[in-house]
């Protein structure tokens, strides 16, 4: 009767302190022609369960979107899950189309803004464009993520890529995006990223 009551307990404490991560973001994230079961945000709430974090992650990503794709997607999506915390994971398509980085930055900016509005908590991730877009304009894509992570003082986590790009066998043949190896790479990586900032207290 004790170990049932015991197991009662847990159950109903995991689901009292449960909180909803929604990622927002493009191919990087939605588990890029693999099913989405091995997709990175598919493999974190584990590895947050395991740091006393449990978390239900809602993968919103979808291949090609841009950030003026997120920006319009974004009401509806918080309306119907009320999350805690919002990845922002996009840019990079803005990036390879070439778009103005003025653009990237008004409509991150944008998002950010609708998140906070409904006091949810916006975490920002940090994108990178290939080299060969010229030095300029990757310096000012780069620069609009700390830049805009400072003026809405909005977390600004690391590229997940960082460490997975420079390995061949972790990247598909096109250079972009990472294998189905890679997944529960990136899963690791983002929940040492994540932990500091999922916590519903430490984040009001």
């Amino acid at each position: 009767m004790i170990r049932i009551l015991s197991l009662l307990m847990l159950v109903f404490s995991s689901t009292a302190l449960s909180q909803t991560l929604l990622v927002l973001g493009d191919s990087l994230s939605a588990g890029y022609q693999m099913p989405a079961e091995k997709s990175w945000p598919a493999l974190l709430p584990p590895l947050l369960a395991q740091q006393a974090q449990p978390t239900t992650v809602i993968n919103a990503s979808i291949s090609g979107d841009t950030t003026g794709n997120g920006l319009a997607r974004l009401p509806k999506l918080l309306k119907q899950h009320k999350p805690d915390f919002v990845l922002i994971e996009l840019g990079a398509n803005d990036g390879l189309r070439g778009f103005h980085p003025k653009i990237l930055r008004n409509n991150l900016s944008q998002m950010i803004t609708e998140i906070k509005k409904v006091r949810s908590q916006p975490l920002l991730m940090q994108i990178e464009v290939p080299p060969n877009y010229g030095k300029r304009y990757n310096e000012l894509f780069r620069n609009t993520y700390p830049s805009l992570s400072e003026a809405t003082n909005v977390p600004l986590l690391p590229f997940f890529l960082v460490d997975i790009i420079v390995k061949p066998e972790l990247m598909m043949k096109d250079g972009l995006h990472p294998t189905a190896e890679a997944q529960p790479l990136i899963a690791q990586f983002m929940a040492k990223h994540l932990l500091p900032y999922l916590n519903k207290e430490s984040s009001q």
